[in-house]
């Protein structure tokens, strides 16, 4: 696990000192999608590991966005509108988070709704598949559970030891759900450049989650040229060392710098806020360069109402 901190009073663009205290989590997940959290619950988490700046990215949906605002405005913490889209980009996935955007924006409401009927419909595939295996699990089992507009494969392998069909979550994605297995179905995508382009439209930026994850470093350059505004430096399964590498990425291809824990909440082992604190310098540097932007015609600093 990889916590960065900050050396010394840094300065911001706008150079306001930025106290050395002062860490966001820019990947969190709720119950909106596959975290166990509700809002109010990753907010008050953030708060007691010390965060001055939170983001709620929940898959596929913004749902979860007005009331983890609420909470964070409580808490005295400031929150920025987030989302994580999964793309391809050279036939290979990555997942995109977008930050700043308008919520209510309505072209991508549309294609989030796109992306949640997608999802959707692979969980019925992923149960049909189970259900020719021999394993009797219900599709409405699973959307009972997950609750939400976004379903993946985390809340079918939920479902699985709900059920008593596997001992632990681990196990259903072993035996059932990871590629390869019987009851894997492969996510549909949205090309990079258009979950770029969608985010632009929106008024908000597009970063690289995990790079260190997808292992695809060679698309890096090209997606950059093409619109990325960051890359996820900082990661709760990025070592030192790939944090650094992916710095020395961020610094030649004049890309902006971020970091999450990636928070699921229960859902995968122990709950990871406060593992990963992404320096105050770095946020000022995203926050700068999303209202350059919007100073020049696009939409203000993204907040959930």
């Amino acid at each position: 696990m990889n916590s960065p901190v900050a050396a010394g009073k840094a300065q911001s663009d706008a150079g306001t000192p930025v106290p050395d205290a002062f860490f966001a989590d820019l990947h969190l997940h709720s119950l909106f999608s596959d975290g166990t959290f509700t809002p109010e619950e990753v907010a008050e988490r953030g708060s007691e590991a010390g965060l001055g700046v939170m983001s709620l990215t929940d898959h596929d949906t913004v749902e979860g966005c007005a009331r983890m605002a609420q909470a964070c405005q409580a808490l005295g913490i400031e929150f920025v509108v987030g989302a994580e889209l999964t793309a391809e980009f050279k036939e290979k996935e990555v997942h995109l988070l977008g930050y700043f955007f308008d919520p209510h924006n309505a072209a991508l409401l549309a294609e989030i709704e796109k992306f949640q009927a997608v999802r959707k419909n692979r969980i019925f595939e992923m149960v049909e598949r189970l259900n020719k295996a021999g394993i009797a699990l219900r599709a409405e089992t699973v959307f009972e559970l997950a609750n939400c507009r976004s379903p993946g494969r985390p809340h079918v392998a939920r479902a699985l030891v709900q059920e008593g069909l596997c001992a632990t979550m681990d196990e259903a994605f072993e035996r059932f759900l990871k590629k390869g297995r019987c009851a894997w179905v492969p996510k549909c995508k949205i090309s990079a450049l258009a979950a770029i382009a969608l985010v632009h439209q929106a008024g908000g930026l597009a970063v690289m989650a995990h790079p260190g994850l997808n292992h695809c470093d060679e698309i890096i350059p090209g997606l950059a040229g093409q619109g990325l505004d960051g890359i996820e430096c900082f990661h709760t399964k990025h070592t030192a060392k790939m944090s650094k590498r992916y710095l020395n990425v961020a610094a030649r291809l004049n890309l902006l710098v971020t970091g999450g824990s990636d928070c699921h909440g229960h859902s995968k082992g122990k709950p990871l806020i406060g593992g990963v604190k992404l320096p105050g310098v770095y946020w000022q540097k995203l926050k700068a360069a999303h209202q350059a932007r919007a100073g020049c015609g696009g939409a203000s600093l993204g907040a959930a109402t």
